[in-house]
């Protein structure tokens, strides 16, 4: 049986200190639809899949 991975899901505020990419960059992404939004948490801030973005920070 083959699983989906977990996807590892932050705000541009936490993954800005995982990756080092500014909020307002990552924000940018999300709109400009380069970045999955994968929902929000309960302050209403995008939620996106740190995996995801450490592949856009390496192209």
């Amino acid at each position: 049986m083959h699983t989906a991975p977990r996807l590892q899901l932050a705000d541009a505020y936490a993954a800005s200190v995982e990756t080092g990419i500014k909020p307002g960059t990552i924000r940018q992404w999300l709109h400009r639809g380069k970045l999955t939004r994968h929902g929000y948490d309960t302050a209403g801030r995008a939620l996106i899949d740190l995996a995801e973005l450490r592949n856009l920070k390496g192209t």
